[in-house]
């Protein structure tokens, strides 16, 4: 399985939502990434078992601005989408989340 991509800032998006995951476990827990693909696509799924996103969130985590931390700007998930959607034409997306369970973050790119 092949995707055109640039590795940088596939990586940052991916860091990004690692990093956000390791936050939201609030300091024990597992995240997962996977891998695979799907008819014509390479889905990567980012799943975390932190605190999750409350469901009247789920339509903003990608606007600036959002954010869960005390510090911060609120600028990496509205920075990763443009990466994924803008420069990869891919999509990104928070395919599940429950408050207290965990979230998984879907990547989606076109193989070639």
């Amino acid at each position: 399985m092949n995707a055109k991509l640039n590795p940088a800032l596939l990586e940052w998006v991916i860091e990004n939502l690692v990093k956000n995951a390791v936050d939201a476990m609030e300091g024990s827990g597992k995240i997962s990434v996977r891998v695979h693909p799907f008819e014509d696509d390479l889905m990567i799924d980012i799943t975390d078992n932190g605190k999750g996103i409350p469901p009247k969130k789920l339509k903003t985590v990608f606007e600036p601005g959002y954010t869960t931390k005390l510090r911060g700007w609120g600028l990496g998930l509205s920075l990763a989408k443009r990466i994924v959607e803008d420069f990869h034409k891919g999509k990104i997306a928070v395919l599940k989340s429950e408050p207290g369970i965990g979230t998984t973050f879907r990547i989606t790119l076109k193989q070639v």
